[in-house]
């Protein structure tokens, strides 16, 4: 977020009720939510383009597989939302039903049938499939060392931009205000330390009811100007696109728990594969990283690839990118009250962001 200062100011140029810090897709759908309840005094800013951040790296996974019941609930919340979101914000957001299945090996049996269970309970619409079932579904797909595969029929894909900026043209029509290229530095305080706005770069200030962080890889700079240490640290996330030589057809997102990672189908017939091994995270600046695979991980996940997917005619590596997850030790969202009055965080998404957005903006 570049330097970050704390002012004690009682002057700003403009004053709402709310200002939102971060214009991608939480801050965008915390914005649709408030002005979906009547609010009109609401302001975005976003330092860069909105959605420009982390939010255009999402592998937009539309799932409810958590063994957290909170965030499990949040995902089918986010779930229905999607398969209802064009009537709902008047715009299409790219999401597509193909379906999400996850298998495990023995260990993680009864873990998994722990989380169905929980699920089922919370009313979602998850059950288990046999390995002949998953392989109706993606064709090709071994299974033989999974020992168990449940499978939502609801979950699917989506798009995190175009969700975001659906959200930004529906929050703007209902009496939002969002502004880009603005650069927030740090907050403003009264005599008592509450945060009564955010100062900006070219010196002015904003004054808010309250104010939400909703920065993720670069919140914890913006915290720390008001005391806070939190624990959200930007963890680079590598993925690679795969072309498989043959046509998919409509296969549905995987997460594959044995080899530890996740498969998804794109649009062009594309596997996007992704890393579901978190054991050595790979810390890292949010404005300077890699913004490719290391050659070590393209080894690595070909090799996972291929015994997952043994019989691809003619695979054939197609470009690879990488992102910053904001992680919090857990792995589990920070929504709620700051600690420091004028103050709300939602920060911490650790990659569940897309799916449980809309949860969070009625949050």
């Amino acid at each position: 977020m570049g330097t970050t200062t704390s002012t004690k100011s009682t002057e700003n140029t403009a004053n709402y009720d709310y200002v939102i810090v971060g214009g991608g897709l939480e801050g965008l759908a915390i914005a649709w939510g408030l002005t979906s309840r009547g609010e009109k005094s609401v302001l975005v800013l976003e330092r860069g383009q909105l959605c420009g951040g982390m939010t255009g790296k999402s592998s937009g996974v539309v799932r409810s597989h958590y063994g957290t019941p909170s965030v499990a609930k949040m995902g089918w919340n986010g779930t229905k939302f999607l398969h209802r979101a064009e009537e709902i914000l008047g715009d299409d957001c790219g999401f597509r039903n193909c379906g999400y299945m996850v298998g495990v090996g023995a260990e993680n049996s009864d873990a998994l049938k722990a989380n169905v269970a929980m699920q089922q309970g919370l009313g979602i619409d998850v059950s288990f499939i046999t390995g002949d079932d998953a392989r109706e579904l993606w064709p090709g797909l071994r299974v033989d060392d999974f020992d168990a595969i449940a499978y939502e029929p609801l979950g699917g894909r989506g798009d995190a931009p175009m969700l975001g900026m659906a959200f930004s043209v529906a929050a703007r029509r209902q009496g939002a205000t969002v502004r880009s290229g603005v650069n927030v530095t740090g907050f403003t305080c009264g005599a008592d330390d509450r945060v009564t706005g955010v100062a900006l770069a070219d010196g002015s200030t904003v004054g808010a009811g309250q104010v939400i962080l909703a920065t993720g890889a670069w919140a914890r700079q913006l915290g720390s100007t008001v005391g806070l240490d939190l624990p959200v640290h930007a963890q680079r996330a590598q993925l690679m696109l795969v072309s498989p030589g043959a046509d998919l057809g409509r296969v549905p997102v995987l997460s594959d728990l044995v080899s530890l990672q996740y498969l998804c189908g794109e649009p062009n017939g594309e596997i996007l594969c992704g890393n579901s091994d978190h054991r050595d995270p790979h810390w890292a600046d949010p404005d300077n990283y890699r913004n490719r695979a290391d050659d070590d991980f393209v080894e690595w996940t070909i090799g996972k690839l291929m015994h997952r997917l043994p019989d691809m005619p003619n695979p054939a590596l197609s470009s690879s990118y990488a992102g910053c997850y904001d992680t919090t030790p857990d792995y589990n969202p920070i929504i709620g009250p700051s600690g420091v009055d004028g103050l709300f965080l939602a920060v911490g998404f650790a990659g569940h962001g897309y799916k449980i957005a809309p949860a969070v903006a009625d949050l």
